[in-house]
């Protein structure tokens, strides 16, 4: 035992020294401080969690370009409903997300759609990092590590929720892109630069999952990742005529897929 904490007082003298401010991010514009109901900044190699009620607004921002947000969703209190990357590509008939793409569920019922987008490089393709990739890559990737995988992250995350792992599907990924390139290989787009966000609406009430870590295809040799702001705010769920709910035929039937469900449940 160091000096530092050698005895109870002095251990407790040593932990509230520890005690720092919290970097919060402003609320948006236009948004009261009052309707808030999450204000993080996430270093890179961290990882966050809240559950949102229906019609909630996420923000997400990559203030200094170098952010990469791995997220999964789940409905709130029905776990084995969640997001289903695959079926978020296919049904859509799109494998790039931007603004009014929707998250799905396997169940056909919307979780989330993208109301506002200024980066435009997001990935529906890789997944996230993983503890064999990390250690091949950086010497390790566990949690506690200074190269920590993402899925370990969200792992972290999920036991904070009463998940477990056969409860991580593939993730999605915001703030760094990929593309399909003509050979059927994955070419690594990078960011769009600082200063971009990224806006979902909750379309149910969500389970949320984050972890700030490398993209898996950043040839970026040292493990490096800015920091993610994360904002959420009161709102209400996509209604009747809204663009994104009439945008295709696909999207009209998720809503009103989604719709029955909410109603049978009184949310």
């Amino acid at each position: 035992m160091s000096p530092a904490t050698d005895t109870t007082y002095a251990a407790r003298a040593h932990a509230r020294a520890l005690e720092a401010p919290v970097e919060r991010p402003a609320p948006p514009a236009g948004v009261s401080a009052d309707d808030l109901v999450w204000a993080e900044t996430v270093p890179g190699g961290n990882y966050t969690h809240k559950v949102l009620a229906r019609g909630s607004l996420l923000r997400l921002a990559d203030p200094l370009g170098a952010a990469c947000a791995h997220l999964l969703l789940h409905v709130a209190d029905r776990p084995w409903e969640r997001l289903n990357v695959a079926d978020t590509v296919k049904v859509q008939w799109n494998a790039y997300l931007g603004p009014g793409a929707l998250l799905l569920s396997d169940q056909g019922r919307v979780l989330a759609s993208i109301t506002e987008d200024s980066s435009g490089r997001h990935d529906a393709l890789c997944g996230t990092s993983t503890l064999a990739r990390n250690r091949a890559r950086y010497g390790d990737g566990s949690p506690q590590s200074a190269s920590p995988a993402g899925r370990e992250l969200l792992l972290l995350a999920a036991a904070k929720n009463g998940l477990g792992p056969r409860d991580l599907p593939p993730s999605v990924s915001f703030f760094q892109g990929v593309r399909v390139a003509e050979g059927g290989g994955l070419d690594w787009v990078g960011t769009a630069g600082p200063g971009t966000s990224l806006t979902l609406r909750a379309e149910q009430p969500l389970t949320v999952l984050l972890a700030n870590i490398p993209h898996p295809l950043d040839p970026n040799p040292a493990y490096h990742c800015g920091p993610l702001e994360v904002t959420a705010w009161r709102g209400a769920p996509t209604g009747p005529g809204d663009p994104i709910r009439e945008a295709t035929p696909e999207s009209r039937r998720a809503f009103a897929n989604t719709d029955e469900f909410c109603a049978a449940r009184g949310v």
